[in-house]
């Protein structure tokens, strides 16, 4: 058999496994869609060792088990382990969404746990690996996907498009065009003053226009072009006039990531002496409250369990893979790899693993299959040996894709019945409080509770499914558990 015919028969046996023709994409389709979705997400590599690195422990130790913080270290992990589990995405559920470390929950890690003097770094893994452990189980029962079949079609439509605004939050929020100086009367403020006064926020701009024009123009690899465009424009003008990283001595620099190839450690062995750094059980012989290590970890749950079903809701819509309940192809295959991710997570001390929002980039771009992620695990695990490539593209060359693809997941609340307060009250907070209150779990949260309320009081209480009632009680718990510690004086 020639190489050719063997070439042949090899992609037709991955277009049919991963039924790339079935769903309307080609290869160049995934491959181009999965490298968005690094490109989108690639900064995870930077900011959570950033998040992690610099917090000791009630033991004065680092993680990683250092008197000094390890930054390298934390990257290495953090890649292998998205690339990993992005893969298995990939092979496994066939869906086009990629993991990484989750934001919030890190931030929660770090300074509510660790930070806070309760745990040290392995104790605080271990919650992490139990609570994975937990969710792995409530999918295998399948009460996870049970979960996802109860919550109401318009609020599935309405947490896609908070997820949508949420990516635009975000957007806004690392290139700077969104800012916060602390002494005005207002929460937030557009650009400096009211004004656009760096480069680097007006390239975010400019990646924005430009982006358009290409969807506009129905460009092949709209989104992946935009994020190349104005990354080569912003190397240009780092070398002409080095504006070097934001600080506060600095704010005409560049959010996180300087696109400059000066002074990259272009190592090809990384560190991965973080993995296996867990106390499994150490919480609980750790002299904090057993009813607050519970607490810890029901607070863990809740925002894991509903994170993922907001996110793969949200992709599958943008992606047109959700069936007419609105549940995504292959949804107990992704959510059994996402509950695996958050115990991989925990066991390779980089705290929880969990779906990515900005795989919509990818999709957006033209992914609809797993073929894409497995690229974007592949591009995590070449960023695992070869950090900088995941160093050298700003948040003001990848960031405007978010904006794109947020507008592209808003359009699905034409589809809510507006005029319908009992349905309309619930979708408008859903989408509402995801970005301004900075968390996709809150806005379920108060998504929940807002419709089992408003359908209780109007009579329509035949409409509500049990464990509608189940994750609206749960959420409740959730939102007053500093108040319920208080009351068990436990903290």
């Amino acid at each position: 058999m020639t190489s050719t015919a063997q070439d042949t028969g090899v992609r037709m046996r991955l277009d049919a496994y991963f039924g790339i023709t079935e769903r309307g994409s080609t290869f160049s389709q995934e491959i181009r869609g999965g490298l968005t979705t690094f490109f989108t997400m690639a900064y995870i590599v930077v900011l959570n060792p950033l998040i992690l690195g610099f917090v000791q422990d009630k033991d004065g130790n680092y993680l990683g088990g250092g008197a000094a913080p390890n930054l390298g270290m934390i990257a290495a992990a953090t890649a292998l382990v998205a690339g990993v589990l992005t893969i298995l995405m990939g092979a496994y559920a066939r869906f086009p969404i990629a993991i990484a470390a989750g934001l919030g929950i890190n931030a929660f890690v770090a300074y509510g746990l660790v930070g806070s003097g309760m745990f040290t770094w392995p104790e605080a893994m271990g919650l992490i690996v139990i609570e994975g452990a937990l969710v792995l189980v409530l999918v295998l029962t399948k009460l996870r996907l049970k979960f996802l079949l109860a919550v109401p079609m318009p609020l599935k439509k309405a947490i896609a498009a908070g997820i949508g605004l949420f990516l635009a939050y975000i957007a806004f929020w690392d290139s700077g065009m969104i800012t916060d100086d602390l002494t005005s009367s207002t929460p937030g403020a557009f650009g400096d003053g009211g004004s656009i006064a760096t480069v680097p926020t007006l390239l975010f701009l400019v990646g924005i226009v430009l982006g358009g024009i290409l969807l506009a123009r129905k460009v092949k690899g709209a989104l992946l072009l935009s994020i190349v465009s104005i990354t080569v424009v912003a190397f240009i003008v780092e070398a002409v006039w080095g504006f070097g990283p934001a600080s506060a001595d600095n704010p005409g620099g560049w959010a996180l990531v300087v696109p400059t190839l000066a002074g990259q450690d272009w190592s090809f062995v990384p560190d991965l002496g973080l993995l296996g750094q867990v106390s499994l059980f150490g919480a609980f012989d750790s002299g904090v409250a057993v009813v607050t290590v519970l607490m810890t970890i029901f607070s863990l749950l809740v925002v894991d369990f509903f994170d993922t079903l907001g996110t793969m809701t949200a992709v599958g819509e943008e992606a047109h893979l959700n069936d007419e309940d609105g549940v995504p192809e292959n949804s107990q295959q992704i959510l059994i790899v996402d509950s695996l991710a958050a115990m991989a997570g925990g066991a390779a001390s980089v705290s929880s693993n969990t779906a990515y929002v900005e795989s919509a980039s990818g999709v957006g771009d033209g992914a609809r299959t797993g073929l894409a992620s497995v690229v974007t695990g592949l591009a995590f695990l070449v960023a695992t040996f070869l950090s900088p490539l995941a160093n050298i593209v700003p948040f003001e060359a990848a960031t405007p894709v978010l904006v794109l693809v947020g507008l592209m997941m808003l359009a699905s609340a034409t589809d809510i019945d507006w005029r319908d307060f009992r349905i309309a009250v619930p979708a408008f907070l859903t989408i509402i409080v995801m970005p301004f209150g900075y968390s996709i779990a809150a806005g379920i949260g108060i998504g929940f509770i807002a419709y089992v309320a408003i359908a209780a009081g109007t009579g329509r209480l035949r409409e509500i499914k049990p464990l509608m009632w189940v994750g609206a009680a749960a959420f409740a718990v959730y939102f007053a558990l500093p108040a319920i510690q208080s009351v068990l004086g436990v903290g």
